[in-house]
This record gives structure tokens, C-alpha cells and sequence, in this order.
């Protein structure tokens, strides 16, 4: 349930949005330790009674931000299934490491992502958000791959999709932290992938892999 209360009318909407951006503009300096919401006020140049009218407290907006930002990657994915659902199996799980692609640069362009990924973590109020995001991006694909996979049961196919999911969102993570050996990362997880996918109690073979094929490009 949100902890935060979206505006209506257009001058409340801009109040809401100048909260919002000083908010993101200060994870990404102080963090959310030091993160408060006098600070945020105070970058805001609005009142306190201002902040309240939306907001319980920091965390609040924590929540807003994180709702949004899930839902600009569950936009990506709904994109993502739409140009590959009727590709192939084969496609689908080959062009998984293009997803996590665009995850990664849209978070990367989301001040202080990181301190909200950590938050959703960490935060127990604000687990329900990141869970509703994962279950989400699992039932969609889940959907997607059980087409291809009549034969398996779905409880079997969420599982395995579910934990592509979490390795995803942590490797998403992990990118925030650090980008060292971004490429093998990017190669390790597309072998997690193919792992997961073309595991024997699928009963789907792996296609042959053509050792000249150009990497998925990273996304500017």
C-alpha cells in the first residue's frame, strides 16, 4: 500500500515534482542515511506543510521514486515481449541479456538509483514495491516462455524465470557499484540465462552457437 498521496490538479502537480526532484537529487549526493526531509524541503525552497500534504516522511518518497522507476522497466519488458514473444524460444532466452541492457540504462539514468535499489531492499515498508515489480516481470514472462514450453509444468517454468528475475535485478545492482568487467558480466549472465532456459527438464535443446556472432552492443 503507498505510504504517499499522488496530486490532482496541475499547481499541486508541481509542487509534487519539485519534492520528487530534490528528493532524487539528494540520494544521489548524501544518500538515504542522511537523506531527510527538511533537506528535501529545503532544496525544494517549499514548506514543510507542503512536503506533508504528500508524504508521510523520507521514506515516502523513497516509494514514490521507486514506483516510478519500476514502472519505466516494466514499460521496457512490456516492449521487450512485444518484439520477441512470437521470435521463437530460442530468441527469447538469446535476447534476455538485451533486456537487462535497457534495465541497466534506464537506471542509470535515474539519479540516486542505487540508494532506491537499496531501499527496496533494505526498507521492509518498501519491500512491496520491488515485490510487485518482480512478480510482474515473472507472470509476464512466465506467459511468454510456457507458449514454447507445453509440456512443463508453469509452477516449474515461473521458478526457473523467477530466479533469472532476481539475478537480473541484482546484477542491475551490481552495475550501480561497479562496472568493472561490465562485458564478462554481461557474458556470464547470458550463460546463467541459457543455463536456466535450456536446462534438461525442459526438454529443450540448446541451438548451436555461432563462435563469430557479434555481442549485444551496450546501450548509450
Amino acid at each position: 500500500m503507498s505510504n504517499h498521496r499522488k496530486p490532482v490538479q496541475a499547481r499541486s502537480r508541481k509542487t509534487y515534482e519539485l519534492l520528487l526532484s530534490a528528493a532524487e537529487t539528494l540520494l544521489e549526493e548524501v544518500g538515504v542515511e542522511r537523506i531527510s526531509t527538511n533537506l528535501i524541503v529545503q532544496r525544494a525552497n517549499l514548506t514543510a506543510p507542503a512536503f506533508y500534504r504528500y508524504f508521510d516522511d523520507k521514506y515516502s518518497v523513497i516509494e514514490a521514486l521507486a514506483e516510478r522507476l519500476m514502472q519505466r522497466q516494466n514499460t521496457a519488458l512490456t516492449a521487450w515481449v512485444a518484439r520477441y514473444r512470437d521470435k521463437g524460444y530460442d530468441v527469447l532466452v538469446d535476447r534476455a541479456e538485451e533486456l537487462v541492457r535497457e534495465m541497466d540504462t534506464i537506471t542509470r539514468q535515474q539519479p540516486g538509483a542505487i540508494w532506491i535499489m537499496r531501499a527496496l531492499r533494505a526498507v521492509p515498508r518498501l519491500a512491496h514495491v520491488r515485490l510487485a515489480s518482480h512478480h510482474f516481470v515473472t507472470d509476464l514472462l512466465t506467459d511468454v516462455y510456457a507458449t514454447y514450453l507445453p509440456g512443463v509444468a508453469r509452477e516449474r517454468i515461473r521458478r526457473r524465470t523467477r530466479l533469472a528475475v532476481e539475478i537480473a535485478y541484482s546484477v542491475d545492482e551490481m552495475l550501480k557499484e561497479d562496472r568493472n568487467d561490465e562485458a564478462e558480466v554481461f557474458e556470464d549472465l547470458s550463460y546463467i540465462f541459457r543455463s536456466l532456459y535450456y536446462h534438461p527438464d525442459l526438454a529443450v535443446p540448446p541451438p548451436a552457437r555461432d563462435a563469430s556472432a557479434e555481442t549485444i552492443p551496450a546501450l548509450s
